[in-house]
């Protein structure tokens, strides 16, 4: 089975390494090994504690509940701890679906999200500050790599910070599996920018997600890397290297050695559903090579004799969005940023693939 192609991109899709002879672990364990990084191991324990002295009750003019939380992991690693908010609807009928999402700030509510219509399309949400997991720097002596790395180093192939925000993401589903008033059949994680990434990196580390949405990820997460404007692997490493292992390195402008591309970091979300948003002003993650990629992942679904990407062959128009699929995708207008439209075209989606 072959996807739909987009007309005057054959040659470049053809062109690309094709994952579909590869098992899914196959696929995650190239992408760690030379791009994210191997994550530290599982906790053996990890206990949440309730902040009740900031728990709301009466949050969203009653509609929710607030709890702060704090999670405490234990593990041959030693133990880390960081904070989580949780915000569940009241006075429902049935268990309701919830995103976690890996933010910039710990506000609840915030600029990358609108907490109250979340709750008001009968969402949960629980969410944590990526810093709290450890610094957006090359400082690995903090947080969760300050105990996986004590003295700051790291091996070639051990991960960078994109890995161990997605692990802190992958513990927060773990406890929203055990939580009563969830749908545990419908959480997903969703991230913007290098969060994008991440939210593609935890979605294909964990079948256990519904979906992963990553928002404007661009190079290295979305963006296929091959002949791509704006950031490109060179720059990247240049400038955020602890984002990733180090031998990420040695495809700087030289990304036709890749024994892969980020089509691949898609297609390992298989089998539960991806979705990628871009916008149109958003250079630097190339739109382009992001819509490129779905298309390149969709093979991998339809090998499985699933749905991959729908689309309608030409190179999206902004407003034009592409729901049918177990991969979906949207173009909005303005610039690189995670709003209220990327939000509503989430929701749009998953009702949609109820």
């Amino acid at each position: 089975m072959i996807a739909k192609s987009v007309y005057g991109m054959e040659p470049f899709l053809a062109s690309l390494p094709d994952p579909t002879a590869m098992d899914r672990r196959e696929i995650v364990d190239l992408l760690l090994r030379e791009e994210y990084g191997y994550l530290p191991p599982a906790p053996t324990s990890v206990e949440v504690s309730v902040e009740y002295r900031k728990a709301d009750k009466s949050f969203c003019a009653g509609k929710a509940a607030l709890s702060h939380l704090t999670f405490l992991c234990k593990g041959e690693f030693g133990e880390f701890s960081f904070p989580v908010r949780c915000v569940i609807p009241k006075n429902t009928t049935s268990p309701v679906p919830a995103f976690v999402q890996i933010n910039f700030r710990p506000d609840v509510p915030d600029r990358y999200q609108p907490t109250e219509e979340i709750v008001d399309n009968g969402y949960a949400i629980l969410s944590f500050c990526y810093h709290d997991v450890s610094t957006d720097d090359g400082d690995f002596t903090n947080g969760l790599a300050g105990v996986v790395y004590p003295n700051g180093e790291r091996k070639p192939d051990q991960c960078g910070k994109i890995g161990l925000w997605a692990w802190a993401a992958i513990r927060v589903l773990e406890y929203a599996l055990t939580l009563p008033e969830l749908d545990h059949s419908r959480i997903c994680v969703a991230g913007h920018s290098r969060l994008g990434k991440t939210a593609l990196l935890a979605g294909a580390l964990d079948e256990r997600f519904y979906c992963a949405f990553s928002n404007n990820s661009g190079c290295s997460g979305a963006a296929i890397s091959r002949e791509k404007e704006g950031e490109t692997v060179a720059l990247i490493n240049k400038t955020f290297p602890y984002w990733f292992c180090e031998n990420y390195k040695k495809y700087a402008d030289n990304e036709q050695a890749l024994p892969f591309d980020q089509h691949y970091l898609i297609a390992a979300n298989y089998p539960h559903r991806v979705y990628v948003a871009s916008a149109a002003e958003d250079l630097w993650a190339s739109p382009k090579n992001e819509f490129l990629a779905c298309v390149a992942a969709s093979n991998y679904y339809l090998s499985r004799g699933e749905v991959g990407f729908v689309h309608g062959g030409e190179l999206p128009r902004v407003g034009d969005r592409f729901h049918e699929g177990k991969i979906g995708y949207h173009l909005r207008a303005g610039l690189h940023y995670f709003g209220r439209e990327d939000w509503l075209r989430y929701f749009e989606y998953l009702a949609l693939q109820k």
